[in-house]
């Protein structure tokens, strides 16, 4: 087995013993701390409402649905069991007016074909990132993935959970609206070991927050990472760029990458790097640094785990914070998770038409994926990810929308 660190304790697992307590909560999540304040003076626009309805058929027959979530602000998240993605999450700027900032496209044709859809708006995994050639050992037993990325797995593989249908089933708690999305990864999908039971349920709340559970379990000892990769682009979907977006994060280190974006094993000090991100900074400001930051040249740009400091807090933590100055649209990300992936839009190429025939052009959207580290069943000195039956894996991560006066 290996080394387990005193880091593991912000997974939020549970003893089974817990779960008879926790069952009708899970069911309606609670309404979660929001990161920051919603924007101010806000119309109520109506009830918050829960709809379903087609989201068309893949092609050995089955069918996806979609959810649509309304909370009394006028903000809109839609979700397909396709994948668990958000397709559409719609929210105010400064001046009131709502757009949809989230990347994707108009139909299930898009999402379906992996060259149209880089995991747009899907929850991943059974591990998201990257594993290391593929494969890890655990109990003595050496398990081989399929490669997808480079010479490594990425996102669970070549059919992950971004690729299978979900259940969905919506519901209404007090103000809060959301879809709980379930499924069972069989024993032996993607060649993991366990039949992983999941459950990963959106809530949208009163005060324009969007909050992710996760909850797994697991028939045998197994690696889980699971987490959400929605593309952000506060200006609106299709915009041009989030190079002039502010982000802040709460992180003092990152976990540096070899030529294939995987983890070293060492937690390297952003400070004097283009890493430091403690105080608000435009994203593109020091992308030129590339000539002179090998790690900006491995990734191309940002694409990059940080550990988040917790300060021996347990529990959610403030991880993330990004700003659109021309629209003063703002994103903030809290977790249970310790570590939060910045990834620029790199692979973005221009060669994807989403949304309305939009061109997704080079580095127009960013992804906040919160996690465990990339390769962490492979580095002993990372938090562990092994899920055992006797526990409950559960996090939490809230993506909460503002306004910048």
């Amino acid at each position: 087995m290996m080394r387990r660190s005193p880091l593991r304790t912000v997974a939020l697992v549970t003893s089974a013993a817990g779960l008879a307590l926790a069952g009708a909560a899970a069911a309606q999540p609670a309404t979660a701390p929001a990161a920051s304040t919603p924007a101010a003076g806000q119309p109520a626009t109506g009830q918050p409402s829960v709809t379903r309805a087609p989201f068309g058929t893949l092609a050995d027959g089955r069918a996806v649905e979609a959810f649509t979530l309304t909370n009394a602000h006028g903000v809109t998240v839609r979700a397909i069991t396709y994948g668990g993605i958000i397709t559409n999450l719609r929210t105010p700027d400064r001046a009131g007016h709502f757009d949809d900032i989230v990347l994707g496209h108009d139909s299930l044709g898009g999402y379906v074909n992996p060259a149209t859809s880089p995991y747009f708006g899907a929850i991943v995994g059974r591990y998201a990132n990257r594993l290391a050639k593929g494969r890890f050992t655990l109990d003595g037993k050496t398990y081989q993935l399929a490669v997808n990325n480079g010479p490594n797995s990425l996102h669970g593989g070549l059919k992950g959970f971004d690729k299978q249908v979900w259940t969905g089933q919506p519901f209404r708690h007090g103000d809060s609206v959301g879809v709980a999305f379930s499924r069972v990864s069989p024993d032996g999908e993607e060649n993991y070991p366990g039949a992983l039971t999941t459950r990963v349920t959106y809530t949208l709340t009163p005060n324009n927050a969007l909050v992710v559970d996760y909850e797994a379990r697991t028939t045998k000892d197994t690696p889980i990472n699971l987490s959400q990769h929605t593309y952000w682009n506060l200006a609106g979907a299709g915009s041009p760029t989030i190079n002039d977006h502010l982000l802040t994060l709460d992180a003092s280190r990152f976990t540096p990458v070899d030529t294939t974006l995987i983890p070293t094993g060492q937690l390297a000090p952003v400070a004097g790097t283009p890493f430091d991100f403690r105080r608000a900074t435009a994203i593109g400001a020091r992308l030129g640094q590339q000539q002179t930051s090998q790690q900006l040249r491995f990734g191309g740009g940002y694409d990059h785990n940080w550990v988040l400091d917790r300060h021996g807090r347990t529990g959610l933590v403030h991880a993330a914070r990004v700003v659109d100055p021309s629209t003063g649209r703002t994103l903030d990300v809290a977790t249970t998770e310790p570590g939060i992936q910045f990834y620029g839009g790199n692979f973005l190429d221009g060669t994807i038409r989403g949304k309305g025939g939009k061109v997704y052009a080079h580095r127009s959207a960013l992804a906040l994926e919160t996690q465990h580290f990339p390769d962490s069943p492979n580095q002993p000195n990372f938090p562990s990810t092994i899920l055992h039956p006797d526990s409950t894996m559960r996090s939490r991560t809230v993506f909460t929308f503002g306004v910048a006066r």
